[in-house]
């Protein structure tokens, strides 16, 4: 066991991956058999939806601390987090559309109900939907959207009983952390549950649904890179009036690390470090902003989880209205605010997200198998995100000192 758990989580689960392809193709049909292994594996997943959700969020928001930090700082990186969300989510949304990775995958080998018809739902009734009148029932039904609601509501009450509230704050960041450590366990169980499901979707689907699988991937890293290199871009080159080379030079450690990792939480450290020591913010801007955004800035997620949405659609053959694609929007990029920041939390979110417009959860399946290749660029979206909202935020505030920023001279 001290073998197995010595070899990083990332390579097993490429090992899992190529070796339930390859049982897959062998065994043919006859590989179903072990889909349960997978099921399992999918079924702890949507497990842990509502309790990290739930924790997360309310966490998240009371650790700004006091609602007056909400100034000239906190309402700026927040505004910068909300749009730079909304845009990455449209993002995936978009190129999902044009490139459709999950068609003219035959998926009549499997043993589904029917594709399930978009909701009518008008916007007084989805806007009533969003008030949890029983939070215990919205909770059991795994009602993501109010229990959002709920989960900020709380997260704001804390911030305004101050001292009173400290002892609540204490209890929801105690289980934020132990939620987190849950997620990991259940993270553990990843190859196994990769290994049923890839040999379960190579036997019974066949090179379509690979095919399908690796224009996914191809779609997630051209996302995050037009993330990067357009939204993030633009944001520092025009807003924040940085050198592009010299953030990136001075950010290199820190995409390093969280490329490798897959975790925002493991590269916080390094993130810090990079933004005060080359970038040249201060050690108040990039505390409070790094910090609150390794929680709420999750643009790569908010992609993947518009993009995973409509492939799950187009493979079960699910017609979203638009409406559908608003309520995508929205919770891909509240989503992304409840996701941990550590490798695996965008299945547990997809979870959240299907569920809101009628993608069946068996999509999870799918995407489980090739999830950590694509998590690793997410993060390191994520993270360089981060970064750059600080800078801007910075240098709006005047709390950048540009003497510091890694110039495109330093070598």
């Amino acid at each position: 066991m001290s073998t197995w758990l010595r070899i990083p989580l990332w390579q097993r689960v490429i090992a899992a991956l190529i070796l339930g392809i390859i049982v897959g193709r062998l065994w043919g049909p006859g590989a179903e058999s072990i889909k349960i292994i997978g099921d399992v594996f999918v079924a702890f997943i949507k497990m842990l939806v509502v309790p990290l959700i739930f924790f997360s969020l309310v966490a998240g928001v009371a650790s700004i601390g006091d609602l007056r930090k909400l100034g000239s700082v906190g309402w700026r990186a927040m505004l910068l987090f909300v749009v730079t969300g909304q845009i990455s989510v449209w993002l995936g949304l978009t190129l999902g559309t044009l490139v459709a990775p999950g068609l003219g995958v035959d998926t009549s080998a499997l043993t589904l109900g029917a594709a399930p018809e978009p909701t009518e739902t008008s916007w007084r009734e989805m806007l009533l939907e969003m008030i949890p009148q029983s939070p215990v029932q919205v909770m059991a039904d795994v009602n993501v959207l109010p229990l959002i609601v709920f989960s900020l509501l709380i997260g704001i009450g804390i911030l305004m009983a101050k001292e009173d509230g400290e002892p609540a704050l204490k209890i929801f960041e105690s289980g934020s952390v132990v939620m987190q450590k849950v997620t990991m366990i259940v993270m553990e169980l990843t190859p196994f549950g990769v290994f049923a499901l890839m040999a379960w979707v190579a036997g019974t689907l066949g090179f379509d649904a690979l095919a399908a699988l690796g224009k996914l991937v191809f779609l997630n890293y051209f996302g995050c890179f037009l993330i990067i290199a357009l939204i993030y871009g633009a944001m520092i080159k025009f807003i924040a009036k940085v050198p592009l080379i010299g953030f990136f030079r001075g950010m290199i450690d820190a995409i390093a690390v969280s490329y490798s990792t897959a975790s925002s939480n493991a590269t916080l450290p390094v993130t810090l470090r990079c933004a005060e020591r080359n970038l040249g913010v201060s050690k108040s801007v990039a505390s409070f902003v790094i910090s609150l955004g390794a929680t709420v800035n999750m643009n790569g997620t908010a992609m993947y989880l518009g993009l995973a949405t409509l492939f799950g659609a187009q493979i079960f053959g699910v017609d979203l209205s638009w409406g559908d694609y608003g309520m995508i929007a929205l919770l891909g990029t509240l989503g992304a605010v409840g996701a941990a920041g550590i490798p695996g939390a965008g299945l547990i979110m997809m979870a959240l997200v299907f569920s809101a417009v009628n993608v069946p959860l068996e999509t999870i399946a799918f995407v489980a198998g090739v999830d950590r290749i694509m998590d690793m660029m997410r993060t390191t979206t994520n993270i360089t995100g981060d970064a750059a909202v600080a800078v801007t935020v910075a240098s709006l505030t005047g709390e950048l000192d540009t003497a510091e920023l890694v110039s495109a001279d330093d070598v």
